[in-house]
């Protein structure tokens, strides 16, 4: 599972030219799912999402998670966080979960999510949606369950 985390202070998702989520200040988070992942393997994802620690204090130190700044979600599907360009040049898609299980997680990551946060929006699983957002910082992180799950 990747989470691409972007530090906003605002972003909107929208489809058909119209808006279907949007927030102020908070992250816009970017998910890809393979085939490996698991209930378990979002909710280590999730715990470590809401508890980064990616917003400045009053010192100026990144010391504040999502909750202490009363930040929102926004949550968008992304199944080429799986792209492979390993081989020519038009990436493969095999490594992305099924269509069914990818979203059956995305939307256990929502419901998560919902549990902590106040603000969680999402995007439309499966559409052609455009993004916008004003990224903070430029702050953003990759969250990646090989990399992240061992030292849970």
């Amino acid at each position: 599972m990747r989470f691409i985390i972007q530090r906003v202070t605002e972003a909107s998702v929208t489809v058909d030219e119209k808006i279907i989520g949007q927030i102020e200040k908070g992250f816009l988070v970017l998910i890809g799912v393979t085939g490996t992942d698991t209930k378990e393997i979002a909710e280590k994802m999730v715990k470590k999402l809401i508890g980064l620690r990616i917003f400045e204090d009053e010192n100026g130190k990144t010391n504040l998670d999502l909750k202490s700044v009363n930040g929102g979600l926004l949550l968008i599907s992304q199944f080429t966080l799986y792209a492979d360009c390993k081989k020519g040049n038009r990436p493969s898609f095999i490594k992305a979960g099924a269509p069914d299980m990818a979203n059956e997680l995305y939307e256990y990551i929502i419901s998560l999510c919902k549990q902590e946060i106040q603000t969680v929006e999402k995007g439309s699983f499966g559409a052609d949606m455009k993004i916008k957002l004003l990224n903070d910082g430029p702050f953003t992180v990759i969250l990646d369950s090989d990399e992240i799950i061992v030292n849970n």
